[in-house]
């Protein structure tokens, strides 16, 4: 790790630990080295060197009970020496770069050059003025300041392209600066649980420091690096680290060492803490990639340009990363714009080896095996429904625009040339040149004009407008979006199969019936009816036999509940110890967690969980609880009204089944069977031999724990009904408690055809003789199935994969998952959305989610079906709007330029209706807020069109509109205002009152038109709801300001001529005939119009555009670039692949390198997964990268 000096961080914590070494007992270096080693490495050397874990605490001046004092200057002093857990972040691009990225965009380029030479030509004057001869069309003499003036449209054109510039930049700003605040608010929310001072605290992961007493528990992601000093049965997944999937057994003897960024799987414990942040395992990758990249760029630069690049030595560490970074590079910042695309692959082929060494970590970035996970992976990489859609459609759309516009240019120069030099025979005299060259660009802006209208470079504002927009208001609805597309796929949700405990009930359990001594008390029993040697078992099995952190406090207000902190079915144990009048914590103190013997923790596997005590007189204890039908079968003694153990038989065993456990289940409790067992002192049990250990068992109660449900659960769920969601429950529940709970909260009604299966007889009826899940078999049984009991996690998987991959339906369905347990983890993953909860969610959980529920409310669910409905409603009114826009301006510019030479509406002037339709537009509809009654229609499929016949309807009745007053007004306008013609006008001319009628007429029948786009389904009233949005009215009514200005003042830039008061009532009164015509268009009705055709629908084949997008990387025209720049900060993700070379290198330790970088999958799996939008430069690579080919042999060597 020595080479890790180019971090500055390193070079501080050097310096700071030369001056406070001699404070601690060991220095920052010397336990930095102590974490890189595994296993029994460790042991050996913490032997050699310090001779226990204890040393070590004592050297870092703390206690293994007790924590550290936490005092403020204890605390400052150790960040000083051992740094601070906290990794700092990337630094955001600034304002100029996002700036310099938004001019990449092609078609302002094309504008920019037409500007420049139009503004070159109009300051060159040919010698000897006797250009009249030149040309006819230069009649009408005009004075010297007109001439004068002829650079008046050029300087216009490249104002308004640095007015959309800053605009967009600003746009990919706020929305980055967004993207951040959501980051750190997901960091702030944190919290891990320390000792200090002998308190059990929980404090904000970045507080920890090193000397901390940290207990760990099942579900934790490990926060920073440090030794295991007690616990039971831990279990650690540290394939985020090492890229092997077993999950590794930890103890104080064999291999201690706990790491940043591993998963706890099972079990509890502590551990000291011995190094944090950009210290810690996680930290050195992070700085490695965060540190290392930027000097790789820097590097980069030079390098390409020197074309030396590729022949970089592969020794020199960062082995031949340079030029495949600088090939990452462009792929990373979405600038895809010049056909980088070629280049970088021609360049990653050119370095095979190095590229191949350098790439193969993501194999393992992806987790797993590269091919399995593919697999898996499969429907994530999809572009999100819409995003396809949107795509297609824009490329569609600026292929049309690119065809008119040069139709356009072909038949102006045509017109004029054939005009000038055949019909009047003029000669080509070489004075006249500038001016012909200055016609001919005069008609290339045009051209270019046409273009910039066409293409619909609003559209990926709109969608991420709309997006922002949404998870910032969903924020308040509870959900913390991760991903930004999950919000718009939550509105197309079909299936949702939620978790019962904590998501549907409160997860507030309390015990309200018990069974013990042969009674089955259907309330809590008196204590005095309870036998004292039985009283005494029992107490001493739930508070012994359950997570020390688990504990009751009293109520933080007056009145209230008491507060259940930990595991809730043992705060539903603990309280019933109280309400017995006995007390807990005096067993406890008597037998600290130290003591203990031995725990079997629980698990889904065991779904019991039992610990050992040794007992005075030597022999051993075994205390057990778990789920009563599962250790019920293990009994085979109970206790009777007098204490004593008597026989049980299975008889006696199903008749308690049908008379107690039933019964209560019936009720919705869930039953816990309480038991012990003694065993000889010697020969002491083979502890590991789990089958003997937990079997024999003497059973001292079953009690009924009620876990209520959410009060709003059933409106909720109700509301999913109507809207078209199934409602699916999973649970690990007995099936008639779970049965019970779903027909409380509406999931299935009595009298209805629906299954509800136990997790045995679902994967007996899936599978085939040989054990195999058979698709086909899944399709008879998902649609009716509505309660899953008693299931594992895999069958929570199994049951979503079934359901996604199923065809039984035409339309695919789009599955939403909750869960918060580390079990729910494959399925977050594998829906299309993953729910986490926030407060009792495991970091696991949250990990694999999409969104987190802050206030694990299942109502919550329906908020966030509303949003991602409202999305795609907001982003196909855009379209309505835009799309009329879009056909009205190129058919008039067109058809203008055709038939007068010259486009009734200028260059300047489309650049401001197409700032209108686009950037404001797309802000006042993306901005909508949503109503309930989206909740009110089926969910559109994947394979809706986003264009329906309606919005097509309203497109072309609109378009018909706009065009007929245009047209009448361009060739009979001066008639009827009895004002001079614009047409033919010469080059310079002073613009025409004409023409500004034309213009002013067209803004406003699109404001008006607006109003008509907010509704898309047809309905009648437009203004329905338009003042709860007030973003719309200020956009509508500030354009209006700005119109009056521009046409009142706009002067020549603007080639406006101000108009008189009756003029402009004229174009007010037009645009609100826009507001008429609307209604006359929703009476006509859609069925009759076969004929139109949707648009932007996404074809079955589409579904899987991996292989496609390889094929058509070419094809992917400026649109879908266009289309790719608002979302270069979710390719940040790719960014991390930059310097993986360096971590090879840094794993040499022994780690196997080959998942060096898995962890950083799980860390940035925010970043990731967005960049997961597979942009087509994305694909193409890791189609390079996931062959399954072999490491070549020098990565092989370096590990």
């Amino acid at each position: 790790m020595g080479d890790m000096t180019n971090s500055d961080f390193y070079s501080k914590n050097q310096r700071n630990e030369s001056s406070h070494g001699g404070e601690f007992g060991c220095t920052l270096e010397e336990l930095r080295s102590l974490m890189e080693l595994r296993g029994t490495e460790a042991v050996v050397k913490i032997k050699e060197t310090y001779g226990d874990t204890e040393a070590i605490c004592r050297r870092l001046k703390t206690s293994p009970v007790e924590g550290l004092p936490g005092t403020a200057s204890d605390l400052e002093k150790r960040k000083q020496i051992f740094g601070q857990n906290f990794i700092p972040p990337k630094k955001p691009k600034t304002f100029l770069q996002l700036v310099w990225e938004a001019l990449q965009d092609v078609t302002l380029i094309i504008l920019e050059i037409a500007a420049i030479i139009s503004l070159g030509l109009s300051f060159y004057h040919p010698p000897g003025e006797s250009s009249e001869g030149c040309a006819t069309a230069q009649a009408g003499a005009e004075d010297e300041g007109e001439a004068e003036a002829g650079w008046i449209e050029g300087a216009a054109i490249l104002l308004s392209v640095i007015c959309v510039v800053l605009v967009t930049a600003f746009n990919d700003w706020s929305k980055e600066k967004q993207f951040r605040g959501l980051q750190s608010r997901i960091e702030q929310e944190q919290k891990f649980t320390v000792v200090r001072a002998s308190q059990v605290v929980q404090i904000p992961v970045a507080e920890i420091v090193v000397g901390d007493i940290a207990q760990i528990k099942y579900g934790d992601l490990l926060p920073a690096d440090g030794l295991f000093i007690q616990g039971n049965d831990l279990k650690i997944d540290e394939s985020s680290l090492t890229g092997e999937s077993d999950q590794v057994r930890k103890s104080v003897d064999k291999d201690p060492m706990l790491l940043s960024g591993t998963h706890v799987m099972e079990g509890s414990g502590r551990m000291v803490v011995t190094a944090v942040g950009v210290n810690s395992q996680t930290g050195i990758i992070f700085t490695l990639l965060g540190a290392g990249g930027e000097e790789e760029e820097k590097k980069d630069k030079k390098g390409v340009k020197k074309g030396d690049g590729l022949q970089l030595p592969a020794a020199d560490g960062v082995a031949g990363s340079n030029a495949a970074d600088s090939a990452n590079a462009s792929l990373v910042n979405g600038k895809m714009q010049d056909g980088t695309v070629d280049a970088s692959q021609s360049k990653a082929k050119q370095q095979d080896g190095a590229a191949a060494m350098e790439m193969q970590p993501l194999k393992s970035a992806e987790g797993g095996d590269a091919d399995d996970k593919k697999k898996a992976n499969m429907h994530k990489k999809e572009k999100s429904v819409l995003q396809g859609k949107l795509t297609k459609l824009a490329v569609q759309i600026g292929k049309a625009g690119l065809v008119m516009s040069a139709i356009t240019v072909i038949i102006l120069v045509l017109y004029f040339t054939v005009d000038t030099f055949v019909v009047n025979k003029k000669p080509w005299l070489p004075e006249c040149t500038p001016v012909y060259v200055q016609y001919f660009v005069k008609f290339f802006i045009i051209g270019v004009t046409v273009l910039v209208v066409a293409v619909p470079e609003g559209l990926p504002l709109a969608v991420t407008i709309s997006l922002a927009y949404s998870v910032k208001k969903m924020m308040k609805d509870n959900n913390l979006v991760r991903h930004l597309d999950a919000c718009e796929t939550m509105g197309n949700a079909t299936a949702i199969c939620s978790d019962k405990t904590g998501t549907l009930t409160t997860n507030r359990m309390t015990v309200v019936q018990a069974y013990i001594g042969d009674v089955h008390y259907k309330e809590i029993p008196e204590p005095s009816s309870v036998n004292a040697k039985t009283m005494e078992l029992l107490v001493h099995a739930i508070a012994i036999n359950s997570a020390y952190t688990t504990k009751i406090l009293p109520p933080e207000k007056e009145g209230a509940l008491p507060r259940q902190v930990g595991n809730k079915t043992e705060c539903g144990l603990l309280g019933f110890v109280m309400d017995l009048k006995q007390d807990y914590e005096a067993v406890r103190s008597q037998m600290p967690e130290e003591k203990l013997y031995k725990v079997y923790t629980f698990n889904s596997v065991r779904k019991s969980m039992s610990t050992v005590i040794k007992l005075p007189d030597e022999s051993f204890r075994m205390y057990s609880k778990g789920a009563s039908e599962i250790v019920l079968k293990k009994c085979c003694k109970i206790l009777t009204g007098a204490g004593e153990p008597r026989v049980f038989r299975p008889r006696d065993r199903d008749e308690m089944v049908k008379k107690v456990i039933e019964p209560m289940a019936c009720d919705g409790l869930r039953t816990i069977c309480v038991g012990y067992r003694d065993f000889p002192s010697s020969p002491e049990p083979d502890w590991d031999n789990e089958n003997d250990i937990l079997n024999d068992l003497t059973c001292i109660c079953v009690v009924g724990i009620e876990d209520p449900v959410r009060p709003e659960v059933p409106e909720a769920i109700r509301k999913c009904q109507r809207a078209g969601i199934t409602v699916r429950m999973v649970t690990g529940d007995n099936i008639n408690t779970a049965r019970a709970i779903a027909i409380k909260c509406g999931i299935i009604h009595p009298g209805e055809d629906f299954l509800c299966l136990e997790g045995k007889e679902f994967n007996r009826r899936i599978r085939n003789e040989k054990g195999e899940i058979e698709q086909e078999r899944i399709d008879k049984i998902w649609p009716k199935l509505r309660v899953l009991a008693r299931s594992s996690p895999t069958d929570k998987h199994t049951l979503v994969k079934g359901i996604i991959d199923s065809t039984h339906t035409e339309q695919r369905q789009v599955v939403a998952v909750t869960g918060d347990g580390t079990n729910d983890g494959p399925a977050l993953k594998k829906a299309d959305v993953g729910f986490a909860m926030g407060i009792a969610g495991t970091d696991v959980a949250k990990e694999a989610s999409d969104i987190i529920l802050t206030d694990d409310n299942f109502s919550s669910i329906v908020k966030a079906v509303m949003w991602g409905r409202n999305v795609y409603d907001s982003i196909s009114k855009f379209l309505q709007f835009q799309l009329t826009v879009n056909v009205v301006a190129v058919i008039v510019a067109f058809t203008g330029a055709c038939i007068t030479q010259d486009s009734p509406l200028k260059a300047v002037q489309m650049l401001w209706v197409n700032l209108i339709m686009d950037t404001f537009a797309s802000l006042a509809l993306a901005t909508e807020p949503p109503t309930e009654s989206l909740l009110l229609r089926k969910p559109y499929g994947r394979n809706k069109p986003l264009i329906s016949r309606t919005m097509m309807k309203n497109i072309l009745g609109h378009a018909v509109y706009q065009l007929t007053l245009i047209f009448t007004l361009l060739f009979v306008g001066e008639k009827m205002f009895q004002i001079d013609s614009g047409r033919n006008a010469p080059l310079h001319s002073p613009p025409s009152e004409h023409y500004t009628i034309i213009f002013n007429t067209f803004v406003m029948m699109q404001l008006f038109n607006e109003i008509n786009a907010r509704k898309i389904h047809g309905e009648r009233n437009v203004f329905d709801g338009i003042f709860r949005n007030p973003i719309f009215c200020t956009i509508v009514l500030g354009t209006f300001a700005i119109q009056i200005v521009i046409v009142q003042f706009g002067g020549k830039p603007f080639s406006c001529a101000p108009l008189q008061l009756d003029q402009w009532m004229w174009c007010i009164f037009i645009g609100l005939g826009e507001l008429v015509w609307g209604q006359v268009i929703a009476t006509i009705p859609t069925s009759r119009l076969k004929f139109l055709k949707e648009a932007g629908r996404l074809t079955q084949k589409e579904e899987i555009p991996e292989e496609e997008l390889n094929e058509d990387v070419e094809e992917i025209d400026h649109a879908e670039r266009e289309l790719r720049r608002g979302q270069i900060l979710w390719f940040r993700g790719l960014n991390r692949i930059q310097t993986q070379i360096e971590v090879v290198n840094t794993f040499k330790s022994g780690a196997s390198f080959q998942g060096a970088l898995r962890r950083q999958s799980s860390v940035t799996s925010q970043s990731q997964d967005v960049a997961n939008l597979s942009s087509p430069s994305r694909v193409s690579l890791s189609n390079a990268l996931s062959s399954p080919t072999s490491l070549p042999p020098a990565a092989a060597g370096q590990g």
